[in-house]
């Protein structure tokens, strides 16, 4: 399901694997008033890695996120994606990113495929409406492509979400809680389709689930009160010290 590439020539990220890193933090923090969301965050993630993020409410983690996906900016600190940096070049690294989140980010009003086409002119997809059409039949809305997105179920509005997250062919999907509430059959037609699309793309997932997370991943990372409290890769993560960290984590809450 992978389209036609970006221009090499809109991005400085060597396509041939020169830059060993999807993302690398160094001391990366981000205040609201004098509470840190984010409190001095380091780690490198290697590409092709699925990083599964953990922690209790209030502990910074969709913050974290949404400086990875350049939807805010870090306070201090500094954030490489694919050896971009995304302070200074915000829009560069936009377009290898793709973001999922439990709120659809559709338009209501709009069709499927109007969605679907806005999204792909904004990132500049070449063959749009080829695009569209692929990307539709990718999550078996074909079939209600010209139907609006606020007629559809909570199941078909993740799918159609997915699609909208997929449509420039990004190198790292964010997840943010994607599986909140999606009924069984949604959860499984969610995870045959990240599976799908799983190969040479980077994942960063949001989770409260912990089985589904630590299934899912090779990275694990835990915070607490904006800090980072556990990383590792999951070949040496220890299952059962891993759960008594988390237990421990959840329990801390929020400062």
């Amino acid at each position: 399901m992978r389209s036609d590439r970006l221009s090499a020539s809109n991005t400085q990220v060597d396509t041939q694997g020169a830059c060993r890193y999807a993302l690398r933090l160094k001391d990366v923090s981000k205040t609201f008033g004098n509470r840190h969301a984010v409190d001095h965050m380091d780690f490198d993630l290697p590409r092709g890695a699925f990083l599964s993020i953990f922690g209790p409410n209030g502990a910074g983690k969709t913050t974290l996120l949404r400086m990875l996906s350049t939807l805010s900016r870090p306070s201090a600190g500094s954030i490489e994606l694919l050896g971009i940096d995304i302070k200074e070049h915000p829009d560069q690294a936009r377009r290898h990113i793709g973001f999922i989140s439990h709120q659809s980010m559709l338009y209501g009003d709009l069709s499927a495929e109007e969605n679907l086409m806005i999204a792909a002119r904004l990132y500049g997809v070449v063959h749009p409406e080829q695009r569209v059409a692929d990307m539709l039949d990718a999550v078996e809305l074909s079939h209600r492509r010209l139907d609006l997105a606020r007629t559809f179920s909570r199941g078909m509005t993740q799918r159609l979400s997915i699609a909208r997250a997929l449509i420039n062919d990004p190198d790292i999907v964010f997840l943010d809680e994607p599986y909140s509430g999606l009924d069984p059959h949604a959860v499984e037609v969610f995870d045959e389709l990240i599976a799908s699309v799983r190969a040479d793309r980077t994942f960063v997932m949001v989770s409260h689930d912990l089985d589904k997370g630590l299934a899912a991943c090779t990275h694990a990372l835990v915070m607490a009160r904006g800090r980072r409290v556990y990383f590792s890769s999951r070949e040496d993560l220890d299952r059962d010290s891993f759960s008594d960290l988390y237990r421990r984590t959840v329990g801390m809450g929020v400062s």
